[in-house]
């Protein structure tokens, strides 16, 4: 299989295609494509890229092309027969792929007005309403996954899957701005910042020459 990303600092939706790569445990090569450089448009045109239209990430594997991170996970979880991303039990599994699946759609303020950059850790400054909504909606689903499914796991159903590969990118952001979260949401976020494939992004990203001005702004 072959994985193009984009930067690691940035790319939230390519370190969720990543995650679920290094979560299935199946060999795969991993192509960097810096964003927004001087040859971004022409590169984005290429063949590889074409499915779809030019965005990050996309999957390659034979002649299946799978772009879209949710796609990417379901496609892992079938290649990999349905044992390593979703829940066991028939409610969990129904929970996480709801949550999966809101975190796909939703949270439009928080997203744009605090993009992702592992790089960075800026003071706490009192985020917009609604950038407040979305973190309270955020905390109300973590909350009833680990008291409903986490047991005794650190993650949100127990084991990490697909649900906390969703919210990782989350996690981030909640660092990078210093965000108000709950006083149970620090413990989580610390399990997923500290698990090995993320220890290996985040250290993949402090690599990364590539500096992109726009995503390096502190919000007002």
């Amino acid at each position: 299989m072959k994985l193009y990303i984009g930067n690691k600092a940035y790319s939230s939706w390519s370190l969720r295609g990543w995650l679920a790569c290094k979560q299935a445990g199946l060999p795969f090569e991993e192509v960097v494509v810096p964003l927004y450089d001087d040859a971004w448009e022409k590169r984005r045109e290429g063949d590889e890229f074409a499915p779809s239209s030019g965005k990050v990430p996309i999957l390659w594997d034979g002649d299946a092309v799978v772009w879209d991170s949710l796609a990417i996970v379901e496609y892992l979880n079938d290649k990999t027969g349905n044992e390593k991303f979703w829940p066991e039990d028939p409610a969990a599994r129904a929970m996480a792929r709801s949550m999966a699946a809101e975190m796909h759609s939703s949270f439009a303020a928080l997203r744009r007005k605090h993009s992702m950059n592992v790089r960075q850790v800026y003071p706490p400054k009192t985020p917009d309403a609604d950038v407040l909504q979305d973190i309270g909606r955020i905390m109300e689903l973590w909350a009833q996954a680990r008291a409903r499914y986490g047991g005794e796991g650190q993650f949100l159903f127990g084991a990490f899957g697909a649900a906390d590969i969703m919210f990782a990118p989350v996690v981030t952001r909640f660092v990078t701005y210093s965000l108000p979260v709950a006083r149970f949401a620090p413990a989580y976020m610390n399990a997923v910042l500290q698990h090995p494939f993320m220890q290996d992004w985040i250290a993949g990203a402090q690599e990364e020459d590539w500096v992109i001005q726009q995503f390096e702004m502190d919000p007002a």
